[in-house]
């Protein structure tokens, strides 16, 4: 269970780093896309054609630097998906404009999409607002279906020390009944027992945790061992501060089968007396 749950609150954590790396990525930053003409002289046109939307996004207020993405670039962004080549390096690219914005600055979407069509018909503008959105909602839908396993298994826990303690009772009846008799409040008997289930939560717990950071931490040497990571997708490894969260694991889990424990102890004793 503990090792379960350190892996649900690691993949959380992975996924929410991802989310925030992915939108200080693209926040802040336009993408102008000139796709390749179908009629005409394609790299007179493409080049014409950057040409001015480079003008339009220099004289536009808000917009700190434009820059087109060099021959290199570009294949390095298609390289994963086509791999390289000269076949690949034939092939007609459209051509894209980085641009930055200034911080905090408000720029018009809208009008400067207008005036970029107007110096350049097949230029496309992007301000990864759509992007960013299915970023943060695939990143919390990880981050809420984590939260959910964790509560479920805090919920079988606590099951499973009851169901435990239940037995426990039932297996020391007798010992439990000469306490009774010898004047022992429910309080005491429960201490007894909680005491024993916390304490083996807590061993247990700790150790799952502990396999769950290793391989979150392991798996940030893969790309050493020569396993290439897949490149639209965040790293699964843990840094140290993250993995610290997991330490949280035991703790947790020792508080949840100590309550359950007395709780149910209590409730035992009350019933049988």
């Amino acid at each position: 269970m503990a090792f379960l749950a350190a892996l649900a609150l690691g993949a959380s954590l992975v996924a929410e780093r991802a989310s925030l790396g992915w939108r200080a990525g693209l926040s802040d930053r336009l993408t102008v896309q000139i796709l390749v003409p179908s009629q005409g002289e394609v790299n007179d046109t493409l080049q014409r054609e950057t040409e001015g939307a480079l003008a339009v996004l220099r004289a536009t207020p808000g917009i700190a630097h434009a820059a087109p993405l060099s021959d290199a670039e570009m294949q390095s962004l298609v390289e994963p998906w086509l791999g390289k080549g000269a076949l690949v390096a034939e092939l007609p690219l459209p051509k894209l404009i980085d641009a930055v914005l200034v911080p905090g600055a408000a720029v018009d979407i809208a009008g400067l999409a207008a005036r970029l069509k107007r110096a350049a018909p097949d230029t496309q503008l992007d301000d990864h607002g759509r992007w960013i959105a299915r970023l943060k909602g695939l990143a919390d839908t990880i981050v809420w279906s984590a939260t959910g396993i964790l509560v479920l298994i805090a919920v079988a826990t606590a099951s499973i020390v009851a169901f435990a303690t239940r037995a426990g009772l039932e297996a020391q009846h007798d010992m439990v009944q000469l306490l009774h008799q010898m004047g022992a409040h429910a309080l005491f008997i429960a201490r007894a027992f909680e005491r024993h289930y916390a304490l083996a939560a807590l061993g247990a717990s700790a150790a799952g945790a502990l396999v769950a950071a290793l391989l979150f931490l392991a798996a940030g040497g893969l790309e050493f061992a020569g396993v290439e990571a897949v490149p639209f997708l965040p790293p699964v490894a843990l840094k140290l501060d993250e993995a610290a969260w997991l330490a949280a694991v035991p703790v947790i889990a020792t508080l949840i089968a100590w309550a359950t424990a007395r709780l149910s102890v209590l409730a035992a004793v009350r019933e049988i007396y």
